[in-house]
């Protein structure tokens, strides 16, 4: 039986891995709200904040400063921490939405280094599934 587009079919096979607008933070308001609630766990490359709320859907929001570099090295600063969230979204597991803040540390890290660093970032806020689900 050949497996629907987006159906889980086995374990090597995750999920939809896109970004659509619904999974991002777009609102300034919600930006706001996560840096106010004061829930962060900081990284050498990154910080991730995180924002509890009825509304929540583990959507993400990424956020780099002048600190981080020029504009070229923000851009790419935070197409390197939007591609190791949508390659791992599928990992994670609950009714909270993401903040990214990241560090001028991240110009000289491998995207293996940033993704391994948002993974450990995430289990230290309890956003990874259990493995018996």
């Amino acid at each position: 039986m050949k497996a629907q587009p987006g159906s889980i079919s086995g374990a090597n096979n995750p999920p939809d891995r896109g970004l659509s607008r619904s999974q991002r933070l777009t609102r300034n308001a919600h930006f706001q709200e996560t840096f106010a609630q004061g829930r962060s766990y900081v990284g050498r490359t990154m910080v991730l904040w995180v924002r509890e709320a009825d509304d929540a859907a583990l959507r993400l929001g990424l956020v780099s400063s002048r600190k981080v570099g020029n504009a070229v090295a923000r851009n790419h600063a935070r197409r390197r921490l939007r591609e190791a969230w949508r390659l791992n979204r599928y990992r994670l597991s609950s009714r909270v939405d993401v903040v990214i803040v990241a560090r001028r540390a991240i110009g000289g890290a491998s995207a293996c280094e940033v993704e391994a660093e948002l993974m450990a970032l995430c289990a230290r806020a309890g956003l990874l599934q259990n493995a018996s689900e």
